[in-house]
C-alpha cells in the first residue's frame, strides 16, 4: 500500500467512525472537510493505482474503497454500475 493509499484508508476509517458515532451522540459532524481531504488525496494517486479503487473513490463509494484498502474487497456487494 502506498503512503497516499494509507492516508486515504485513514480518512475513510475516520469517516466511518464519525458516521457510526452520529446516532450515539445525536450530533451532526461537518463532513465537508473530510470529503475534501479524500478528494485531494484521490487526485494524488498515481496512474497505476488499482482500477477498482479509483472507481470506488471517483463514484464516492467510500465504504467500498475502505474495504478494498483493508483487503476485504470480496465483501463488497455489486453496485448498479455492474462493478462490485
Amino acid at each position: 500500500m502506498t503512503e497516499i493509499e494509507h492516508r486515504i484508508r485513514q480518512a475513510l476509517t475516520n469517516l466511518n467512525q464519525q458516521v457510526k458515532g452520529m446516532s450515539a451522540s445525536g450530533e451532526k459532524p461537518n463532513f465537508v472537510p473530510l470529503f475534501a481531504e479524500i478528494d485531494a488525496l484521490t487526485r494524488q494517486l498515481p496512474s497505476q493505482t488499482a482500477p477498482e479503487l479509483l472507481h470506488y473513490l471517483h463514484k464516492k463509494s467510500y465504504e467500498k474503497a475502505r474495504l478494498f484498502l483493508e483487503g476485504r474487497d470480496a465483501e463488497n456487494a455489486a453496485g448498479n454500475c455492474g462493478h462490485q
